[in-house]
């Protein structure tokens, strides 16, 4: 009998759906998140609209290091809301101690792929809590949220850098100056509705 079993080989559909499926699980919209980032970007783009948003919301879902953050933060907050890490790690993530920080670096790694400005929303956002991040921050109810409040501002955050370097590029095709040639074809693929960046990493 032939025991060896075969090589590891990850499945990116299985991965992005269920990150889709969890987030639906632990009571996070696509839409919610997404008022997040109309919230951060409406008084720079007085002219943006909920359904942009949700496109870029999307756009930064589809990146594998996204995926990876929200799977394993989401799994860690579960854990612990079922009692199940050991001390004293079960009491940190589960009352959200103000010296735990693992949390945010997880959620600096979702930023981090969008640059510095993902940064300075972020922590606008994480600061403010409005919305969504308001209800997951609500002790009262008995869920951990620990990790996934950080994680949605980071979405919400990476989307928002997203839709203000896409419209950078986009002003200065339309003005006709030099942009580098990286850019200049983003930019290009995002005025046409093309999309280079669904591709998992």
């Amino acid at each position: 009998m032939n025991t060896h079993k075969p090589p590891y080989s990850l499945n990116s559909k299985a991965v992005a759906d269920a990150t889709g499926e969890w987030l639906r699980k632990r009571g996070v919209t696509i839409e919610e998140i997404a008022e997040l980032v109309l919230f951060l970007q409406s008084k720079y783009f007085p002219d943006l609209k909920l359904e942009e948003c949700i496109h870029n919301v999307n756009m930064v879902l589809s990146k594998r290091e996204v995926q990876n953050a929200i799977l394993t933060g989401i799994q860690l907050d579960i854990l612990a809301e079922q009692g199940g890490l050991f001390g004293p790690l079960q009491e940190m993530i589960e009352n959200d101690e103000s010296l735990y920080g693992v949390d945010e670096i997880l959620a600096f790694s979702i930023v981090n792929v969008y640059g510095s400005i993902g940064f300075t929303n972020y922590g606008y956002i994480d600061k403010l809590k409005p919305g969504v991040l308001e209800r997951l921050n609500d002790k009262s109810t008995g869920e951990v949220h620990t990790f996934l409040d950080d994680i949605v501002g980071a979405v919400a955050a990476s989307a928002s850098s997203r839709i203000a370097h896409r419209k950078q590029a986009e002003r200065e095709q339309e003005l006709g100056l030099p942009r580098a040639g990286e850019d200049l074809e983003e930019a290009a693929h995002g005025m046409n509705g093309g999309e280079k960046e669904g591709a998992p990493e």
